[in-house]
């Protein structure tokens, strides 16, 4: 079974359910690094025999471990749906068991960036295999989707994933709220030092533009129309 992994990231969408996520599987006319491109139309069929069997390939973590423990190859979650369109393989899933150990890792990593590749696994139909040091390894035609895993390492920087579920802005409350949503928001590329930081020179700037003598009349109504606490 041949793979090709594709390179995610992560933003923040109000109003999705927890664990819930979409993007790209794959790209088209895009060369990874094994050297192949998958051309327009590769997933159909496959695609089409997924339907008929009224389900999706399996979501994995790691491709199962390939040769390693049996609880490896259960899936992490679920694709709710694939499709082509004229990007890619345009994926949405939903991550199984937030409320276990394990389950909670995948979460935390993939919010964190940790977690940042999806690749592939399927079988080539119908490939055409270059002849010029310029072309591509194989142009593959038509793929047989067996799963899409969720990896560590990934290979193609083309296809991303465009949403998970974010935090609620209403119920920023404090500073720390503010800080961890600036964490959260960022994927957590963004440290809580740095957090920290924001925040801090956001009151600052807040009293330097609004003068002492406004300062508290201005924080009142940034709490009461943002929820944001600022102290005094």
């Amino acid at each position: 079974m041949d793979r090709y992994q594709a390179d995610f990231e992560f933003k923040f969408s109000a109003g999705a359910k927890d664990g819930t996520f979409s993007g790209y599987g794959a790209i088209f006319g895009n060369v990874d690094s094994y050297g192949d491109v998958i051309e327009r139309g590769a997933f159909k069929k496959s695609l089409s025999d997924w339907e008929a069997k009224g389900k999706l390939p399996p979501m994995l973590l790691q491709h199962g471990g390939l040769f390693g423990p049996v609880d490896d190859m259960l899936p992490v979650g679920k694709w709710t749906s694939m499709e082509e369109n004229s990007k890619g393989l345009k994926v949405d899933g939903e991550l199984f068991a937030l409320g276990t150990d394990r389950g909670q890792l995948i979460y935390e990593g993939m919010k964190a960036g940790s977690l940042d590749g999806l690749s592939i696994g399927y079988r080539a139909k119908k490939f055409t295999v270059g002849t010029k040091p310029t072309d591509p390894t194989r142009t593959l035609h038509e793929l047989e989707l067996r799963e899409l895993s969720i990896v560590t390492f990934p290979a193609n920087d083309k296809a991303l994933v465009g949403s998970v579920k974010a935090v609620d802005i209403d119920a920023i409350a404090t500073l720390s709220d503010f800080e961890d949503f600036l964490r959260e928001a960022s994927g957590g590329r963004i440290s809580k030092n740095a957090a920290r930081d924001v925040t801090s020179r956001l009151t600052k700037i807040v009293r330097r533009e609004a003068g002492d003598d406004q300062v508290k009349g201005l924080l009142d109504r940034l709490r009461s129309t943002s929820k944001l606490i600022i102290p005094n």
